[in-house]
């Protein structure tokens, strides 16, 4: 058995440019005393965005929050130490020290988006950089969108003022929704516009787009179209909204090649699926995912699973001896190696995915449904979807089999195939019409549920979708874990511990169990 037990697993990240500070200036000379100059205090806007879209992409999608939120909705099972209790609700869903790492990040990641954001504006001091005021506009309104989404009405307006009040008020999440497409709207007009000023504009150190503003734009409307639907229970005018969210897609990516991956994840910076199961391995496979695959009679099923051995599963069939390796999901025992794992929890370097291509076209299904277009109308989109679903998931397989530092110990045994796009076409027909046909807008739901299973870090955009799903009434994705479902993720405790405001709605910090978010049906 291909066990670690006695493997000192030295993963140096490595991925992160120096913290920005707020610093203020003195004109006594002896200020540049023991000044390390190689530790600034002013950083030009492009090197801050790197590294914002950075910590976007490993802290605040991939890491810690995805990480919980896959085994809330049973994309994997907690099976050791802190997941354990997550998958059980123990504890960990309502400590506030759950999520603080995150919670700092995203803040740390809007102060700099700000601060990009300033120095590009007009009077600032890399005004005329327009395509990286946008970049830092559509950065913003992507992780205050990601802040309030996770823990409802939070501190924003009063929260970046380094001489201000040190105890901020805490925003409705309505008015930060509405701030949020604001920065999409300024971003949607600013980034056409070029960067002009002579520090010159974001260029190379933009490590999603090397600085092409049209897939930038494209990226905004995307997010427009994922916010607009997600609000859609607070419409005022559902098929108005539902329009536009088709606008929108349609004005996004046109093919995977656009969509917004971090795939800069190789031997030393990690993908952060990879970096908590090598170092943890906290996670096992789930019974319950596992089951809808098999349901569908899906090709995905004899590729995502990987024995103790290290050897991929071809065989999941029902009371077969692997079948009984699958972890029961919030019934599992706290065992390591024991369990199957997904074999996405080796994918050392496949992508982040901070917007699908497979995610917008599972957005325009659902509004096509939703607008009353008929299942073959919906087809189309659907299997492009489906399609793109599946090579994003075999990429990340692919990925895992591949994975540097697992094929220094040996590596993954492949034992079946990849899936080919002829393979696909056979599903669809077969599993996935006669279920459209049935019920479009659940099979729609599950499978974009099946489709964001990976280590792409798309389980964040799962909870979502299903707490709106809730929100309506309507159960389209079958939960079997028996413990209550979290509705929230709590505050961090650097803020409960510090800010009044924050530590009154905080209170025990059992709301997570009771309270949706405005957006759900809550109130805060």
């Amino acid at each position: 058995m291909k066990l670690r037990s006695n493997i000192i697993k030295l993963l140096a990240l490595g991925l992160f440019a120096t913290p920005i500070a707020f610093t203020s200036c003195s004109e006594d000379a002896m200020d540049a005393v023991n000044v390390n100059p190689n530790n600034p205090t002013d950083v030009t806007s492009k090197f801050i965005l790197a590294d914002v879209i950075t910590s976007t992409a490993f802290n605040n999608v991939g890491s810690d929050i995805n990480t919980y939120l896959a085994a809330y909705v049973e994309h994997e099972v907690g099976t050791y130490n802190q997941l354990w209790d997550a998958e059980h609700r123990v504890s960990q869903p309502a400590l506030s020290s759950t999520f603080n790492n995150p919670w700092g990040s995203i803040y740390e990641a809007i102060r700099n988006a700000k601060i990009a954001i300033a120095k590009c504006s007009e009077g600032g001091v890399e005004a005329g950089n327009n395509t990286t005021l946008g970049v830092a506009q559509v950065l913003n309104a992507y992780n205050l969108a990601l802040l309030t989404d996770m823990f409802g009405d939070v501190p924003y307006s009063e929260a970046f003022d380094p001489y201000g009040n040190k105890n901020p008020k805490i925003d409705k999440q309505e008015d930060l929704y509405k701030e949020v497409f604001s920065l999409l709207d300024q971003a949607i007009e600013n980034l056409p516009k070029g960067d002009k000023s002579p520090i010159g504009g974001i260029g190379t150190n933009d490590l999603l787009y090397n600085g092409k503003a049209a897939n930038w734009l494209q990226l905004a409307y995307g997010l427009k179209a994922r916010y607009e639907m997600r609000l859609l229970n607070v419409s005022t005018d559902k098929n108005a909204a539902l329009n536009k969210v088709i606008e929108y897609v349609d004005k996004s990516f046109q093919a995977v090649s656009d969509e917004a991956a971090f795939n800069v994840y190789d031997s030393q910076n990690l993908n952060p699926l990879f970096n908590f199961q090598w170092s943890r391995d906290g996670l096992a496979a789930s019974k319950s995912i596992a089951e809808k695959l098999v349901d569908r009679n899906d090709p995905r099923l004899r590729r995502n699973f990987t024995n103790p051995d290290w050897v991929q599963v071809a065989n999941l069939a029902p009371n077969s001896k692997a079948d009984s390796l699958l972890a029961p999901n919030g019934e599992n025992e706290q065992f390591q190696y024991y369990y199957l794992t997904s074999t996405f929890v080796y994918a050392q370097t496949a992508s982040t995915e901070l917007l699908s291509y497979h995610e917008l076209l599972f957005l325009k299904a659902e509004a096509m449904q939703r607008l009353g277009a008929s299942a073959s109308e919906i087809e189309s989109v659907l299997k492009q979807a489906v399609k793109a679903g599946i090579h994003n998931s075999e990429k990340s397989v692919a990925a895992a089999f591949v994975a540097p530092t697992v094929v220094e110990y040996g590596g993954i045994t492949e034992t079946t195939k990849p899936i080919t796009d002829e393979e696909i076409d056979t599903y669809f027909d077969k599993s996935v019409k006669p279920l459209l046909q049935a019920n479009a807008l659940k099979e729609i739901a599950n499978q974009k549920y099946l489709a964001f299973f990976g280590a792409s870090g798309e389980s964040v955009e799962m909870y979502n979708d299903i707490r709106r799903w809730k929100a309506e009434g309507k159960d389209l994705i079958v939960l079997k874990n028996p413990n209550k479902f979290p509705l929230r993720l709590p505050y961090g405790n650097s803020e409960t511990s510090a800010n009044p405001n924050v530590q009154a709605a905080f209170g025990n910090g059992q709301y997570v169990y009771t309270e949706n978010v405005w957006w759900a049906g809550g109130s805060r």
